[in-house]
């Protein structure tokens, strides 16, 4: 069966002085400190550490042949989107990281995807950047579930997705920049109950304002299995029917109605999870997504969809099927 994972990240493996070249701080810098291995650091504190596997197409070649996954779609570490950052900084730096990615395309056509990234701090800039990706290769952009202070539902945002959907464009929304961070400094807790928060937050924050309900062709797909919302959408139908004056304010129709109108990657660790979300949703609105190559990620991607009880025409839609349609994409591109 053709393979496609559509939740990948990836960086270039030599970074800019962005510090320098911007005038201020707060961006990502690679402290290459033993081979095979970087450091990636905000100035002087350390995020994360990372392995060769984040940037060399290679490598990720190989390991994706050992889990027979054929094709990688690619974005960049949400830690990269610098919403916070002057428009004109982010637009310099999404060129830079979008360039990368579609030189990856380019050399391996038959292997990668890509997704671009925006600076959806100025809605202008973004589409400009949006319209260019496209022009270059890619098939979309990954964006965050939040904006600053803007949620997915703001005003300022919807000319961007009115863009995608023109251009066809491929929307995937990351959770970052979790909620309630300050609160939750142990445990990992940002990442284990803040980002499926966010994912909700996004969803919910584009149905309620109306982005699905004016903007049908829209192909938006959220990241680890929805997040929160899968579960919760009974709470969300119910305050719906019971509050329609605190949540129907900007869109009068059911919740519900849309769950057939984005799509969902499969990251869900749990067998009863993904077959929940296969009766919610229809495997047509679920596809294979591994957050390779990090640790939070599903460490043998397919493991899960190939472990159920279902059949091969289902498991062909979760592996490939369901990514092929939300990128606009035929199986002879990978195949022929």
């Amino acid at each position: 069966m053709l393979t496609i994972d559509i939740h990948t990240h990836i960086i270039p493996e030599h970074l800019p002085d962005f510090k320098a070249k911007y005038g201020y701080g707060g961006f990502i810098s690679l402290d290459h400190h033993k081979p095979c291995c970087a450091r990636m650091m905000i100035d002087d504190r350390f995020f994360r550490e990372v392995q060769d596997n984040c940037w060399d197409p290679g490598v990720r070649m190989h390991q994706c042949d050992k889990h027979q996954v054929d094709v990688q779609v690619l974005s960049t570490i949400p830690v990269m989107f610098s919403y916070w950052a002057k428009a004109s900084d982010a637009l310099d730096l999404s060129m830079f990281l979008n360039d990368h990615i579609a030189g990856i395309v380019h050399a391996y056509p038959k292997r990668f995807v890509g997704l671009g990234t925006v600076p959806l701090q100025d809605p202008t800039l973004a589409i400009r950047e949006l319209e260019r990706c496209m022009q270059i290769g890619l098939r979309g952009i990954q964006i965050g579930s939040h904006v600053n202070e803007w949620n997915l539902n703001a005003p300022e945002l919807f000319p961007v997705f009115e863009a995608a959907r023109d251009l066809g464009a491929s929307v995937f929304v990351h959770p970052w920049d979790m909620m309630g961070k300050e609160k939750m400094a142990k445990y990992w807790l940002p990442w284990l109950v803040g980002m499926p928060a966010e994912t909700s937050l996004a969803i919910c924050s584009m149905i309620f304002g109306g982005v699905f309900e004016r903007l049908p062709g829209l192909k938006v797909a959220f990241a680890h299995g929805g997040g929160s919302f899968p579960s919760s959408i009974g709470r969300i139908e119910h305050g719906f029917n019971v509050r329609p004056d605190l949540v129907a304010v900007d869109n009068p129709v059911n919740p519900r109605h849309y769950l057939d109108r984005f799509y969902l990657d499969t990251l869900v660790h749990d067998p009863h999870m993904l077959d929940f979300l296969v009766k919610l949703m229809g495997p047509e609105r679920l596809a294979l997504g591994t957050d390779y190559p990090f640790p939070l990620g599903e460490l043998e991607p397919g493991k899960l969809i190939q472990s159920m009880s279902y059949t091969d025409s289902v498991k062909e839609r979760l592996l490939a099927g369901t990514a092929l349609e939300w990128l606009g994409l035929d199986s002879q591109t990978f195949t022929a």
